[in-house]
């Protein structure tokens, strides 16, 4: 059976640069380790998508434009091998991470050969996942400033630090990925579903109210000294950070 998914919307090099935070898919059989990876990633910052087996990896990468895909060599249905072959034969050039439990050196020759980006062999430890990640991301396209500023708003995105004034903020891995999103378009509106495409993964029911309840809570870290409102609603449209409105 030959799987054609979809046509891709996007190209990852044309995706924006959220600091460090990307749409990750991880391509593992083992659940448990999936799960440890998804929320290592997520804790770091960036949308992941799970994928068990190498039919539904190979599927999700042909319509999601990823910015690194994770892809354990010994899936089920589809090896991971052949799912790095279909992703380079469809000329999709996200960049991809490789996870193999062997350490023979022909292994990683030919899944290099076949197009992969880097690999690690298991057991790993999650600080040199996340770095390897993070050196691939660096390759997609110019390295944004690290230091956003909106009013007296500042986010340090290399320490990860955001402070208003003096005041140190302390935010969620997630309301701080909101917000490095919203600070990235300045003065520009962005709808509910733009939000959801690049702060959450593929999971999150389309009709939730979490995008609004995380806008609250933001706002209220944000604004919890009297602060003025940065975040405001465009209503029927979604929402835009720009300087205090008189």
């Amino acid at each position: 059976m030959v799987l054609r998914p979809v046509r891709r919307m996007e190209n990852p090099s044309e995706r924006v640069r959220l600091g460090y935070m990307s749409r990750i898919l991880v391509a593992e059989d083992d659940v448990d380790l999936a799960k440890r990876l998804r929320a290592a990633l997520v804790d770091a910052a960036h949308a992941v998508d799970l994928a068990h087996d190498g039919e539904q990896a190979w599927l999700m990468a042909g319509v999601e434009p990823y910015d690194v895909i994770v892809l354990d060599i010994m899936l089920p249905k589809l090896s991971g091998l052949e799912v790095l072959h279909e992703i380079r034969k469809a000329k999709i050039i996200t960049p991809v991470l490789l996870l193999t439990a062997r350490d023979r050196i022909e292994d990683k020759v030919k899944g290099l050969d076949l197009g992969a980006d880097d690999y690690l062999t298991k057991p790993f430890a999650l600080a040199e996942l996340l770095a390897r990640i993070r050196a691939l991301c660096r390759r997609e396209g110019p390295i944004r400033d690290t230091l956003l500023c909106c009013e007296d708003l500042t986010v340090d995105t290399s320490a990860r630090r955001v402070h208003r004034g003096s005041r140190d903020i302390q935010l969620t891995a997630k309301e701080y990925s909101l917000l490095v999103y919203l600070m990235h378009h300045q003065e520009s509106v962005v709808s509910r579903t733009d939000i959801v495409e690049k702060v959450w993964d593929i999971n999150l029911d389309m009709f939730s109210d979490v995008v609004k309840v995380a806008i609250s809570r933001l706002r209220k870290k944000l604004e919890a000294e009297g602060e003025a409102q940065l975040i405001h609603t465009v209503r029927g449209v979604g929402y835009i950070m720009e300087a205090a409105r008189s």
